[in-house]
Parts: structure tokens; sequence; C-alpha cells
């Protein structure tokens, strides 16, 4: 089966529902919340801080901080729509703790929104599972994208493995039923009372550590979403001529918000789709990232197995270094020290902050497959477990595209320059000496390439390569000679799954 079973629809009305909340932590336009208060009497609402994943995180994360404070706001959100409401919340294992809390409260049917990554669907049929064995119905809805599994595709009836097309086609079919929001506020007044109030868990209870999450000045919550949202609507119609650039202020910041739903994917699109009709670039460049978006949901929900392996299977062939070499490669490019200044740049980016900008995330994930011959899945894992936004689908996408065996992917011939990517999108170097402090009194022309700079000016800047900063690990060049020659294996054309 390609695809999960499409979703099953409430139609009748219940005494009492539980929406159980994921990936989707606001109070509005939610489309469980939705349908549970419109065909139930009473709501209650739950958020299970799940030890299956909390368990296997470090004790400092930036994304479980995040979620804690979104998830007080959300309780509180709740009490806003009606009072002696709220979330009940459990830090326990989700896949029990959700029917014995069904059943506890005399719920009839759980509803929650879809989530298509591999884990958690295993987790969902076990709940399904669990709850069928209780008599208690599980509904679940789309939410977290536009369109989704195999809402949109080829005139074949199979799914897209072509972005172009599929973007296309998504453009054709969308209109204003798909974008409107859920009314959640029409029904707030069926919001149960809270059985037995207490407070969200605070992060030391679930034993975590504050992280730099305050100092970095990420808003949390639906608020903070909305706040990153206005701010960006007001700048969105240059997007196309800002975003390439890390030391500007382009792209939206809305990621981490769109990975744990503090913001409506809806509003989103419903805010770019009217500029795009009336041709505002910006609009229309990022409402293809949406786009994106979709279609790489779409991907892994169609095709799992690029969870683990190529989308072009034939990719898998590759040779990649590996032994202690190739080790000692991927630890100067997970600690940023290279030698290639836009790279370094980049992963201390994310390294301090858990974010990087979009083009660096191509430039940095090009470097470790291309030139230093590493698997690119050992990028993907980096990525998952620092990136505060980190999705499965787009993740996996997005390192699948930069080593060429993604749908849609980049040719295994193009091989990005890190230089000269540093000379384009950074040009004044605003960006390499916000991370690189050591390289900062280099002049624009030589901080892209430190070992080609003169020595009058690496003394000057007070630079001393091999020292303050580190020589190159790699030529370039060399390195895109023997990606020829390492892609070799995958030069015959091959038909898409």
């Amino acid at each position: 089966m390609l695809a999960p079973p499409p979703p099953k629809t409430a139609s009748r009305e219940f005494a009492t529902g539980l929406v159980w909340f994921r990936r989707d932590l606001r109070s509005f336009d939610h489309a469980a919340l939705y349908h549970a208060l419109k065909c139930c009497q009473q709501v209650h609402c739950v958020f299970v801080f799940d030890t299956e994943i909390l368990d296997s995180l470090p004790r400092a994360d930036r994304r479980v901080e995040f979620i804690q404070a979104s998830v007080v706001e959300l309780d509180a959100a709740l009490r806003a729509l009606q009072p002696n409401s709220g979330l009940i919340t459990l830090h326990a294992l989700a896949r029990d703790a959700i029917p014995a809390l069904a059943k506890e409260l005399h719920a009839q049917a759980v509803f929650a929104n879809h989530d298509d990554e591999p884990q958690a669907l295993a987790r969902d049929a076990m709940v399904l599972g669990g709850l069928a064995h209780l008599g208690i119905a599980l509904h679940t809805y789309k939410d977290h994208v536009v369109f989704e599994r195999r809402e949109i595709l080829t005139q074949q009836g199979r799914p897209y493995g072509v972005f172009t097309p599929y973007k296309n086609a998504w453009l054709k079919k969308v209109d204003d039923f798909y974008l409107k929001s859920y009314p959640v506020e029409k029904y707030a007044v069926r919001l149960a009372p809270r059985p037995h109030p207490q407070p969200v868990p605070s992060l030391q209870a679930l034993g975590f550590e504050p992280t730099n999450l305050a100092q970095l000045k990420l808003p949390t919550g639906q608020s903070g979403g909305q706040q990153l949202f206005e701010e960006f609507f007001e700048r969105m119609e240059h997007y196309h001529a800002t975003r390439d650039f890390p030391g500007v202020k382009g792209p939206s910041y809305l990621g981490v918000h769109l990975r744990f739903g503090t913001v409506s994917i809806r509003q989103m699109a419903a805010a770019a789709y009217p500029l795009h009709l009336q041709g505002i670039q910006g609009a229309s460049v990022w409402l293809s990232e949406l786009v994106w978006r979709d279609f790489y949901a779409q991907i892994l929900s169609n095709f799992p197995h690029v969870a683990q392996g190529a989308f072009k299977p034939e990719y898998d062939g590759i040779a990649w270094e590996h032994g202690k070499a190739a080790k000692a490669l991927f630890a100067a490019w997970c600690e940023g020290r290279t030698g290639y200044p836009l790279v370094d740049a980049a992963m201390a980016q994310i390294n301090q902050t858990g974010y990087m900008h979009n083009r660096l995330r191509m430039v940095v994930a090009s470097f470790l497959v291309k030139d230093l011959g590493l698997d690119w899945r050992w990028g993907e894992a980096y990525f998952a477990t620092h990136l505060n936004d980190f999705d499965l689908s787009a993740n996996n996408g997005g390192w699948q595209w930069a080593s060429s065996s993604g749908c849609d992917a980049q040719p295994y011939f193009r091989i990005f320059n890190p230089t000269s990517q540093s000379e384009k999108f950074d040009p004044e170097g605003k960006f390499i000496r916000r991370y690189l402090p050591q390289l900062a009194r280099l002049p624009n022309a030589a901080i892209h390439a430190p070992w080609l700079a003169k020595p009058m000016e690496l003394q000057a800047a007070d630079v001393v390569l091999g020292k303050t900063y580190p020589l190159p690990i790699v030529a370039h060049d060399e390195a895109r000679a023997r990606t020829l020659l390492r892609y070799a294996v995958v030069k015959k054309p091959h038909a898409l799954p």
C-alpha cells in the first residue's frame, strides 16, 4: 500500500470526545479540534510529552523547550476560549496513555490530526488498536499541509515524483475551499471543564535543561507564530530578492512554527495565494516554498522507502568514503572546521542556534556529499538532531536533492563551489564575520578563501592559517573530479519509481 488509508470522518454526535494535540499546537483553525467540537457534546483536550520520543533526546534540546512553552500557551488559549477548560498534559508513553485517558474520561471518540512520519504512523496504529479494544473510535484529519497523501496525482493516477508538474497541479487544484480556516471559536462552548487541573509540567520536571532559546529571542507558541508571520507579511513581496542572502533579513523564520503547528498552513497559503495571483513575485516564490513542503510530505507518504534509502534506488550503489579518515572529515564538517568560511559559518549557525539559512543548507549538504564524499544520511541525521524545525519529509527531501538521489534533484554533475557561493550570496562577508569572528578583519575579497589571501592581509587580520583558522581539508576541484567518478554508477538514465 503506497499511502495510509483515508481519514475517518465523524458524522454523528458523541457525548464526549478527546482531542489529542501533537504537531498542531494552536487553538485556532485546527481541523481535529473543530470536528470534535462540532460533533461532541463536550470535548477534552490532551497533549502527551511522549517518553518514547523524549527519552531519545539530549537533556538540553531547543525543540523540547519550544514545545513546552508552546503547550503552556495552548493551555491558556483553550481556557480563554472557555473558562475552566484547558489542556490535560501527560508525561508518559503516548500509545498507552491515550487509550487509558479516553477510557477514564468515558470518551466515545478520539480526534487527532495526521502525522505521516513512520514512527508516528506506528504509534497511531497502536493507539488505534488500544482504542478499538475499548470500543472507542479514532478520527483523524488533514491539518499539517494543504494537500496530502494521494490528493494530487498524475493523469495515470500515480503520485508525482517531479516537483514542477506537481506544483502546476497543486496551483490548479487549490481554491478558497482548501484554504479556508476551521471556525473553532463557533463551538468553543463545548470545551469541557478540565478534570483535576494541573499546570503544564516544567522543563525541569520533564527532565530537561534550559537552552539558549530565550537569548535567541525565538518567539514561541501561537502568539509567537503570529508575530513572526505578521512581520514577514510586510516584506513578503521582496522575498524572491532577499531569500538567498544569509546576511540580510530575507526568510520568514517560520519553519519551527510550521513544524509544530503553532501557525496554520492554511493561513500562510491563503495570505500568499492572492498576492501570487496578482503577480507579486515574492509571494509567488514563498508560496512555491510551501508547495515544496507539501510535495516532500506526499513523497514520504507515498514512497516511504526514502526514510532509509535513496528515492532513486540506483543511488544506493554509490561507494561513500568510510573508515577513520571519513569520520575525521565528518567531525570537521560538524564542528565547522573545513577551512571554507561559508561552510564553517553555516555550521556555527546551526550549532549555536538550531537554525540554518536555506541557501546554506544546500551549500553545506553539497559540500558534505560532493566535496567530502560522505553518505548524505550522515548529514541528514546531524540536521535531525540539531535543527529546531526538523521535519523528516523536508529534511530527507533536501538532503536527497543535494545528493542527487532524490526526486527532482540537483543533477549529480552540478556541484556547488563553496567559494563562489560565498562570493555571490555573502559578498561583503557579513554572515561569515558574524559566525567566524576570527576572520572579521579580513578584507571582503579575502574572506571567502583565506588560503588565497596575501600574507600581509592575513597578518593585518591576525589570521594564522592552520592555527586561528584551518586550512581547507579538501581541494574543491580535486574533490569534484572524484565525485564525478563516484557517481559513475548512476550515469545511465533510470525511470522514476
